[in-house]
């Protein structure tokens, strides 16, 4: 065996083994936030503003502008022609500060820019764990309706054996077949769920189901109970609202609005225009070297800039609004997910706590009661189901638990499950 067939032989085991390896949570966030067309849609726009910085950090705004004249000179009376040349040089010059003006506009709006990426790895984040718990909650789903089908088919094949030794009726054998088949029937809408997580888990990354590997599975629970609500003090998370990216990101706006406005204003006054020039003139006999110097300013009678500067106020006011909005919105929305996710953890502290040790003692019972003949089948039927109801609605609590919890720690600008923002 050559060489060649050797080391493709290793890339390709060494590739296998890559994506045979798990995927964890933090690796699904930095892949997400590597493959978002909204991060990557973004960074392409920091050319744009940068430029625009390099330009305002010249000391001018406006190029100089150079001259040159040429010209032959024949008069009556004289033999021969003169040529004459002037070469100049003019700078126009502004004097109302416009470009430190735009100097303040263009690193605003790097800023904001910044802050909108910043904001969009932060969502992305929070995509890929909302997402990565999906897939952990839809396989805890599987795993129990497994768990259900396993449980009815041996309710049903011992209905079966004690109807054909005549302990046990035929209504009873068929309950017992539409329990199993019922179960039968969640376990695949469960699977189908499961498939449906992994595929959203995977076009967030950028990749085909196919090729998504298997994830590391997070405990649920333990996430849920390590949510120290009065860790999450609500007044605090309320102050740290104004520091969010997006917000950043607006203030930045306004402030380059604001800045574009006083260049437009700025603009009203007059620039001038100073130029020099030298050159000769007239005959070989009578030739002259002159040099001037020229001054222009323009004056403000027609145009004085009022529509430029309308468009600046009403870009300052819509800039301001958009921030004012965004500041109540989002105190408005960590209130809310605070509020929620305190409902929540109840709701699971209380099915972990009574529900669920209640329920599965009733089964336990049903079924020594059951053997005792103290009940019939659909008692135990359904004390069966009331426990497996009790696990799927724990599962179906931890879920929200747990998004809720991403959502809160997005929309306060907490880090998103311990990967820093």
């Amino acid at each position: 065996m050559g060489f060649k067939t050797l080391a493709a032989l290793a890339t390709l085991w060494v590739s296998s083994a890559i994506q045979a390896q798990p995927l964890t949570l933090l690796e699904a966030m930095r892949r997400a936030e590597t493959a978002s067309p909204n991060v990557l849609a973004r960074q392409t726009q920091l050319a744009a503003v940068e430029g625009l910085q390099r330009q305002a950090a010249r000391p001018l705004f406006g190029n100089p502008e150079l001259t040159v004249e040429g010209a032959r000179r024949r008069a009556a009376g004289v033999n021969g022609s003169a040529t004459e040349y002037a070469v100049g040089l003019a700078q126009p010059l502004e004097l109302g500060g416009q470009q430190a003006r735009r100097r303040e506009a263009a690193g605003a709006a790097v800023e904001a820019l910044r802050a909108e990426i910043q904001d969009a790895r932060r969502q992305a984040r929070a995509d890929a764990a909302t997402r990565f718990h999906a897939i952990v909650a839809a396989e805890r789903r599987v795993l129990l309706e497994r768990r259900s089908t396993e449980l009815f088919d041996s309710v049903s094949q011992a209905v079966e054996r004690r109807r054909a030794a005549g302990e046990d009726t035929r209504l009873d054998a068929n309950v017992a077949v539409v329990e199993a088949e019922r179960s039968r029937n969640a376990l695949a809408a469960a699977g189908e769920q499961l498939l449906d997580a992994r595929s959203d888990l995977a076009t967030l990354l950028q990749t085909s189901p196919a090729q998504l590997p298997e994830i590391v599975p997070e405990s649920l629970e333990s996430a849920v109970a390590e949510m120290d609500i009065g860790a999450l003090d609500l007044s605090g998370l309320l102050q740290a609202v104004t520091d969010l990216p997006r917000l950043r990101a607006l203030a930045a706006r306004e402030a380059a609005a604001r800045a574009r406005l006083g260049v437009e204003r700025a603009n009203q006054i007059p620039g001038v225009t100073i130029g020099v020039s030298t050159g000769r003139e007239g005959f070989r006999d009578g030739r002259e070297r002159l040099t001037t110097l020229s001054v222009s300013v323009p004056l403000p009678l027609w145009n004085r800039n009022e529509a430029a500067i309308g468009q600046a106020l009403t870009d300052v006011a819509q800039a301001e609004l958009e921030r004012q909005t965004g500041i109540r919105a989002a105190e408005a929305n960590v209130r809310r997910l605070w509020l929620r996710l305190q409902s929540q953890r109840e709701r699971v502290l209380r099915l972990q706590r009574s529900l669920l040790p209640a329920s599965a003692s009733n089964q336990q019972l049903a079924a020594r009661s059951r053997q005792a003949g103290q009940i019939g089948l659909l008692d135990q039927v359904v004390v069966n189901r009331q426990a497996l109801d009790a696990e799927r609605e724990l599962n179906e609590a931890l879920s929200e638990a747990a998004a809720t919890r991403i959502e809160l720690e997005n929309a306060a600008g907490r880090p998103i499950q311990g990967l820093a923002p």
